[in-house]
């Protein structure tokens, strides 16, 4: 078929060079043939099982929709611009293939239906791929932590050294909310798998049609309730774009403290050389790109779900050709996320942590200052608030003579209050700050190997 087969004859001209350019979709929606193909020959299955079609009918249409699929995956077919979409151009090619029989594929169904069973498709089959690039990110930060169980880290509220806490801590912390992006991607899929595919137009058809079969040929949970409703839904796109920039947001923190880490001011991580850069006219320079690039795109992600949403929120039901914009904005924002998320899972393999600089800023602040207000409230049975003020002031103490709490000497504590005790000096060390801390999701060792098998066991 050379001509579009939708284009109606009641069109006295073909569209101009200017419609038929920004009409066509095909240079994206071309990456649905697949999800097509399964659509199509479930609907031919479903329309031949119901005698709409003749048995032969449906093993010709199913036979030479599965030769269309080998073609293209073995690069055998070029899409053409003038068929406007990845539907139309299918079509086209099995009437080249079986000839008029070809033109039966089309009943009881519209492309407003296929679009949208095509899309869902689409999308329940690559979260498959994105749940496990971030699994991998999970299994990579919990290994991490295995071996960095004692490592001491500064931990930072408002960027300011705050309480020590472990490498694994931190590590592990990024492993639940991935996690909660994993569930999220979950139950966005659950959501969306509901059938269209049967809406037609937006009325649905007078044909004797089986949803539920064809619900059944293609994976769906069930088939959708309103035909009107259906084929004008892309809330499950604007939830998986949602998806996709929460989890983008959660890249791009952990790029920031990867590019902090890597600081020369900071100087807790060397960067892998092949993830790394290095500077036009200053040698010494090793800039952290591929993290800057992960934190950069995921403001592109952000901009793609906003954009979704103001092309949705102006239009009456059922469908209208703005719609043609959420796959651009969909497989744009899933390719720069499992790009990232490839660049973040290579970052945390090559990773090399210099845990010396790491214990050496801890010791150089006064992270243990809520230690020793702690071991105040237990040992000298004071309130919270006093033991707060009385460390505050012991700090003070040790600012204005230029020394850190943990070097004071226990005549200088005993100022502050007669019966402080030796005990209290070991509180202010980092590592048994960190051992200290054995609440359930602390950042004590044995906590933290408890989270550990925790989280293999969840995730993993």
């Amino acid at each position: 078929m050379k001509k579009n087969p939708a284009r109606n004859v009641h069109l006295k001209k073909g569209p101009s060079k200017l419609l038929e350019e920004i009409n066509s979709s095909i240079e994206t929606d071309h990456r649905l043939y697949r999800e097509d193909i399964q659509g199509s020959i479930a609907h031919t299955k479903m329309l031949a099982n119901k005698k709409i079609i003749s048995k032969n009918e449906g093993n010709a249409i199913v036979k030479g929709l599965n030769k269309i699929l080998k073609k293209i995956e073995t690069g055998k077919v070029s899409f053409k611009k003038e068929l406007e979409d990845i539907h139309m151009n299918i079509e086209s090619l099995l009437f080249k293939e079986i000839g008029i029989t070809a033109g039966k594929l089309h009943t009881a169904r519209s492309r407003n239906d296929q679009v949208v069973t095509d899309f869902k498709l689409w999308i329940k089959n690559n979260s498959k791929s994105l749940d496990k690039n971030i699994q991998q990110l999970q299994k990579n930060l919990i290994n991490v932590s295995k071996k960095h169980l004692n490592t001491v880290l500064p931990g930072y509220t408002h960027l300011q050294i705050a309480q020590p806490i472990s490498l694994a801590h931190h590590c592990l912390a990024y492993v639940e909310m991935f996690g909660r992006d994993r569930t999220r991607l979950n139950d966005c899929v659950n959501r969306l798998n509901e059938n269209p595919l049967g809406s037609a137009a937006l009325a649905g058809t007078s044909f004797p049609i089986d949803r539920n079969l064809t619900s059944k040929l293609l994976g769906f949970k069930k088939p959708t309730v309103n035909a009107l409703d259906s084929v004008s839904d892309r809330d499950f796109a604007v939830e998986f774009i949602f998806v996709l920039s929460l989890l983008s947001l959660h890249l791009s923190r952990m790029a920031e403290e990867i590019i902090f880490w890597a600081n020369s001011q900071f100087n807790f991580i060397d960067l892998p050389d092949d993830l790394a850069t290095g500077s036009s006219i200053m040698p010494q320079k090793k800039n952290p790109d591929g993290a800057e690039l992960v934190r950069g795109q995921s403001s592109l992600i952000i901009g793609n779900l906003s954009s979704l949403l103001i092309i949705l929120k102006g239009l009456p039901l059922a469908y209208s050709k703005d719609l043609q914009e959420d796959k651009k904005l969909v497989f744009k924002s899933y390719d720069t996320v499992i790009l990232s998320l490839k660049v973040m899972n290579e970052l945390w393999l090559k990773i090399k942590f210099n845990s010396k600089n790491m214990l050496e800023a801890v010791n150089k602040s006064n992270a243990t200052a809520s230690d020793l207000a702690d071991w105040i409230v237990q040992e000298l049975d004071l309130s919270f608030r006093e033991a707060y003020l009385l460390t505050g002031k012991i700090i003070a103490y040790a600012n204005n003579n230029n020394k850190k709490l943990k070097d004071l000497s226990l005549t200088e504590l005993k100022t502050f209050n007669r019966n402080i005790s030796n005990s209290a000096k070991k509180v202010l060390s980092s590592v048994e700050s960190i051992k200290n801390k054995t609440s359930f999701g602390g950042t004590s060792p044995q906590s933290v190997k408890k989270t550990i098998q925790y989280a293999i066991k969840k995730y993993l």
